[in-house]
């Protein structure tokens, strides 16, 4: 899919190689780094993440997740997962998580790109309705109502992100 920022493209990606590896730990350590609410609190070394993305890439090879990645110029610019249910009653929808753009490439407009093509794979794999989470505190929420996400739910202190600093979890959803 292209997108109105020329040269990004977002995918689907069943398989990831090496370097694509090594681009999603760049970009998620980097992320989290520069202060997105991405599943970790800074600082992070690749080291903190290998782990968890190796997890993760273990359930996109398992077909339990989709990783949708945006690219600009031939190089990762950011990447989001639908994480798919194993019911039966829940195959309808899916969660997104881990949305992200590059810091360095941020504040162009590919964070709409990138969820643009989210809803488009959703959609192109049979999803109706899709949920995520945001961290109180970041104002998130906004950038997601400008795609018909509303919000039906908190859970006061869900997040830690240190001692003595709980955040609510904010439960947003959309229909596609």
């Amino acid at each position: 899919m292209t997108s109105a920022v020329p040269s990004a493209v977002v995918t689907a990606v069943d398989t990831v190689d090496a370097r694509l590896r090594r681009e999603l730990l760049a970009c998620w350590t980097e992320v989290t780094n520069a202060g997105g609410a991405v599943g970790f609190v800074p600082p992070v070394t690749e080291d903190d993440v290998a782990p968890v993305l190796d997890a993760l890439l273990d359930r996109v090879r398992q077909g339990r997740e989709r990783l949708v990645v945006l690219t600009e110029d031939g190089a990762l610019a950011g990447w989001a997962v639908l994480s798919l249910s194993l019911s039966p009653l829940r195959r309808h929808w899916a969660t997104v998580l881990r949305v992200q753009v590059h810091p360095h490439r941020q504040g162009r407009g590919l964070g709409r790109v990138l969820l643009s093509g989210v809803h488009a794979v959703a959609r192109d794999s049979g999803l109706e309705m899709l949920h995520l989470t945001v961290r109180e505190g970041y104002g998130l929420e906004r950038f997601y109502a400008q795609w018909g996400y509303r919000e039906f739910g908190r859970m006061p202190g869900a997040i830690r992100l240190g001692p003595g600093d709980d955040r609510e979890e904010l439960h947003l959803y959309v229909r596609l």
